[in-house]
Formats: C-alpha cells, sequence, structure tokens
C-alpha cells in the first residue's frame, strides 16, 4: 500500500528551524489555512526554506527573525500603505519581502510589496506548498537566494534583499540592484510607492524620492 507525502510534509523536510519555541496556537477556527497554520507552527515555529529564499514567521516573545503577531500590527510596516495590506494576515515572505499570507481566513494569497496587488494560491496551506515545490526557483527564490548568499554569505533573519530600482519600476533581479534590509524597513519603504502608484495607469512617468 503506497502512501503520498503532504506538500507541507515535503516543505518541511526542506525547512530550517525552529526560529522559536514550541508553541500551542490557536486562532479559534477549527478548519481552513488559519487553522493549518495553527498546526504548521505547532510543528516548526518558523524556519527557512530554499536557501533562506522563503521565510515563515515565528510565534512568541523568544526567538529569531520577525514575530508574526508583531509583523501584522499597524507599526512594523501596515501603517505605510494606508490599508493597502490590512486584510492580508502575512505568515511569511520570499527573499524580495513578497508577502504570503491568508485573507478573510479562507485564501491564502502572494502580496506584492510594491503594488499591494495580491495573487490568488489557493484556499489552503497546502496548496501554497505546492506551489513552492513546483518551482521553487521561481516561486521560493531558491536558486537566487543560493547564488547571492555563496556571494554575499549569509543574510540575518532579520533581513530581506531590497532592490535600489523598484522591480515595478524597470529594477532587475541582479545582485547590483538589491541591497540588505531590515525586513519591516524594507516594507516601509515600498508602501508609500505602492500607494501612490496604485490607481495609475501603465506607461505613465514617475518623480520618486525616497526620505
Amino acid at each position: 500500500m503506497s502512501t503520498t507525502t503532504s506538500a507541507l510534509d515535503r516543505l518541511l523536510d526542506l525547512a530550517r528551524g525552529p526560529m522559536g519555541p514550541a508553541v500551542d496556537l490557536d486562532f479559534g477556527v477549527e478548519r481552513g489555512p488559519l487553522a493549518e497554520l495553527a498546526a504548521l507552527l505547532a510543528r516548526m515555529n518558523g524556519f527557512f526554506a530554499f536557501n533562506g529564499g522563503v521565510q515563515v514567521y515565528r510565534v512568541g516573545a523568544e526567538g529569531l527573525g520577525p514575530e508574526l503577531l508583531e509583523w501584522n500590527g499597524a507599526d512594523a510596516w501596515k501603517s505605510s500603505y494606508q490599508g493597502l495590506a490590512d486584510e492580508v494576515f502575512c505568515f511569511g515572505q520570499d527573499l524580495f519581502g513578497v508577502q504570503f499570507g491568508i485573507v478573510d481566513a479562507a485564501r491564502v494569497v502572494r502580496f506584492d510589496p510594491e503594488t499591494a496587488r495580491t495573487t490568488d494560491l489557493g484556499d489552503s496551506l497546502e496548496d501554497w506548498a505546492a506551489w513552492l515545490l513546483a518551482d521553487p526557483d521561481v516561486n521560493g527564490a531558491h536558486s537566487f537566494a543560493h547564488a547571492y548568499m555563496r556571494a554575499n554569505g549569509p543574510l540575518p533573519v532579520d533581513q530581506r534583499l531590497l532592490p535600489r530600482r523598484f522591480f515595478a519600476l524597470g529594477g532587475e533581479w541582479t545582485h547590483d540592484n538589491l541591497v540588505p534590509e531590515e525586513a519591516a524597513a524594507a516594507m516601509r519603504v515600498r508602501g508609500p510607492f505602492a500607494h501612490a502608484t496604485r490607481d495609475l495607469p501603465d506607461g505613465i512617468r514617475l518623480q520618486v524620492t525616497v526620505d
């Protein structure tokens, strides 16, 4: 009799963690992606996968890297998006700060930090894990993370890569266009840009000033 290993199990087999002590987490729901997230963090409280290309946040006062509930508070970075990120409960991110989140306790999404647009990935963390595993280099930044860290050393657990020229403005996925930055600060830099350009038509000329 053969058994099929779930995508989440395969992702955890590749993971480096935990980033915090064992937790017993309850979001007050019995099923759906939030219940799956609670179960996932009970198994491994925060982790990295794909050479650091994907990070899942830990829960609790002790540990390394961003803390899940603090990360989703307004003070960390969401206030800079002026409401555009409020409906997304973010549980992880990729190497470039693209957020993985849950909307309406029902859908798993990819949140682009430069445009604040979401891409639907399914109705479960199993769908999200399967999406990552289907193409780790594109969806999980695996090869880029390996090459970058081989050339520059590992990133601290609280940092991600921020493009000097935003990807939405034609910036390239190259080492010389990317700088390490504290993860929440990197989001705060992009929040005003996402808000200011939210409804602009394609092809419009922009002048961007970053303080």
